[in-house]
């Protein structure tokens, strides 16, 4: 019989247009002002430092609409939005270090909701506004790891050259290195070689009657190289990081000579991303000294080449100051567990750190190896120029005896669950050549305004209803159910787009919705028309109903396939603006083409289909 469906069919729309319905639900509940507490490392939140934060805000005349403790992570909602960030200052001053507060903005999506998933779609900057961190390079660090490098570089260097030298060292004080050699002809051949390898210094000679030295000074454009490698470096691994948090559509940026500009639209966890992008964390290995007494040592006896470091588990461990491994040769780190379900890292090395630690660990068979994780901190000092100082504050997570040689890849354990995973995210970031810290923090709005923004809405539900008034009275009831279609398929791109998290709505991809509500008009008026040229041809009812989806589906489905590509190629190569346009345009293509040619026939067919019908209102 023409134009029936099964009952399965019809319960199969039903169930994607309710599947819609539910996911686009959450938007219009809207969102609130809040304040969230998520805590760093092994520290954990608790209701006491809850409390504690809602104290604090009542002392100081701030409603609080309701606080709660989600996924290890404290969120106080507040009543007055425009006291966002006095909240937010306020509750900085009562927590610890241990912890990293940020506003955010938290769906008010009811409870019974959220459990089944139930999100708002995310928007971008230009609808919603984001949050917005300036991050202050510290070009002191990336200059002193480049002269240590420089340094292992020249041990290296001279070796192979088989130029024996006596002592390669810093200048103390300064940022020159010293070589000296027992020889004059050691240095001669040594002038030659570095000036010729070492472009960006410069070598003087300071030899003094039988020392025999050579001082490398860092020229002003290796200076230069110096800060702008750091900088571009940092920008890198900081992109790497948004992108792991989930962030769609961030602006990662240089902003004069030691500064990053880092925008997060419609972020959802701003306090993660906060102290991920904040986090200047790297590792080190070093082997444990066990022939010294660690207690002689905290006496203030330390030994040459060893250093006293803190445990995690309290007290200190003395280490060999030579270290075996650090974290600039990771590739890769997955938070995973072991045999016995506990949290670790899994780490995998690039060739050349593979080689290093392979060839560090083949003579340490059976001896203690220190994890290290280095993190720079703030301190209360400046420099001449007066930006604050930062200094390494070193921990030990564990010391395992090497039980075999180790290569590319091995396992770090004795870490919380949350460390694990945070812990992975920056070690798989790359590593900083110099630390990055978060020197502004401010909420910026949409940067078209909310009065253009509005008049841009209102453009859309006007071009909206007038196409839904003249569908109506050119196909009459044909033309309302395609209004129905169009509606349906403006809720399912909202509903997808607040499935995905990747997903971002922008005012370009406004757009993108417009474009797809006209070819979802396109195929409706497609399929119409060719169930009247039918009807003129002399079909029946049944036949021109069938014959009429039948032909148009394939120019249908060539016309949509055709514009599907180029948006997945706008996706693939575009950014920002031309990324939002493409992700609303190749979601509205796949939804309208459901809508337009199956939904539609589901409800003709319900109404028309298999039964005797004179004429159609079409």
């Amino acid at each position: 019989m023409l134009n029936t469906y099964s009952m399965g069919r019809y319960i199969m729309v039903a169930l994607i247009l309710a599947f819609g319905c539910l996911y686009a639900l959450p938007n219009i509940y809207g969102e609130d002002h809040a304040i969230q507490i998520k805590a760093k490392r092994s520290a954990e939140v608790t209701t006491e430092l809850m409390d504690q934060a809602k104290a604090a805000l009542v002392a100081n005349d701030i409603a609080i609409k309701r606080a709660e403790i989600i996924d290890k992570q404290i969120l106080i909602r507040i009543e007055d939005g425009e006291k966002q960030s006095i909240a937010n200052d306020v509750i900085i001053g009562t927590i610890g270090s241990e912890f990293v507060s940020a506003p955010n903005l938290a769906p008010a999506t009811p409870l019974w909701l959220a459990a089944l998933g139930g999100k708002p779609m995310k928007l971008g900057l230009d609808l919603r506004g984001g949050i917005h961190f300036t991050m202050d390079i510290d070009m002191n660090t990336a200059i002193e790891k480049s002269i240590v490098n420089t340094i292992a570089g020249l041990r290296d260097d001279l070796r192979k050259e088989k130029i024996r030298y006596k002592k390669i060292r810093r200048v103390a004080g300064t940022q020159r290195i010293s070589v000296q050699f027992r020889t004059e002809e050691f240095a001669e051949q040594a002038r030659k070689f570095l000036r010729k390898s070492y472009q960006n210094m410069v070598f003087d000679d300071k030899s003094d009657g039988n020392n025999y030295e050579l001082r490398g000074t860092y020229t002003e454009q290796g200076i230069k190289d110096i800060k702008r490698s750091a900088l571009q470096q940092n920008i890198s691994v900081i992109r790497n990081r948004v992108n792991e948090i989930g962030v769609a559509e961030p602006l990662v940026a240089q902003q004069g000579a030691d500064r990053i500009v880092v925008q997060l639209p419609g972020i959802q966890d701003s306090a993660r991303a906060k102290q991920i992008l904040g986090e200047t964390s790297t590792l080190r290995f070093h082997l444990v000294d066990d022939n010294n007494d660690v207690r002689d040592a905290v006496n203030g006896r330390v030994p040459a080449g060893t250093m006293l470091v803190k445990q995690r588990q309290g007290g200190q461990i003395l280490l060999r100051k030579r270290e075996m491994l650090s974290g600039e040769y990771i590739v890769d780190a997955q938070p995973t567990v072991d045999e016995y379900q506990s949290p670790q890292v899994s780490i995998t090395l690039n060739a050349k750190g593979g080689n290093k630690f392979s060839h560090a660990t083949k003579n340490a068979l059976k001896k203690r190896m220190a994890v290290v994780l280095v993190e720079s901190r703030k301190t209360n000092r400046k420099d001449k120029d007066g930006k604050p100082i930062y200094e390494n504050v070193e921990e030990v997570i564990t010391a395992p005896t090497i039980q075999a040689r180790l290569g590319r890849q091995f396992r770090i354990t004795g870490l919380a669950p949350q460390e694990s995973r945070d812990l992975a995210l920056i070690l798989r970031s790359g590593a900083m050549i110099a630390p990055a810290h978060i020197a502004e923090e401010r909420t910026i709005g949409p940067s078209l305004g909310k009065e253009n923004i509005a008049k841009g809405m209102y453009a859309v539900l006007f071009g909206f209803i007038a196409v839904l008034i003249f569908m109506v009275v050119y196909y009459k009831k044909f033309g309302l159910i395609a209004n129905l279609a169009l509606a349906a398929n403006l809720v399912l791109i909202v509903g997808v787009m607040s499935l995905f998290p990747g997903a971002t709505l922008t005012l370009p991809g406004i757009a993108g919705i417009v474009l797809t509500v006209g070819m979802a008009v396109d195929a409706n008026v497609l399929i119409f028309e060719r169930i009247r040229e039918e009807i003129r041809q002399g079909r029946s009812v049944q036949q021109a109903i069938h014959h009429g989806y039948d032909s148009a589906f394939s120019t249908i489905f060539d016309a949509n396939i055709t514009t599907l590509i180029a948006a997945v190629i706008l996706f693939g190569i575009g950014t920002g603006p031309i990324k939002g346009f493409a992700i609303t345009l190749s979601i509205g293509i796949l939804t309208s083409m459901f809508t337009a040619i199956i939904g539609t026939r589901s409800v003709v067919n319900a109404i028309w289909g298999g039964r005797k019908v004179d004429k159609l209102p079409i």
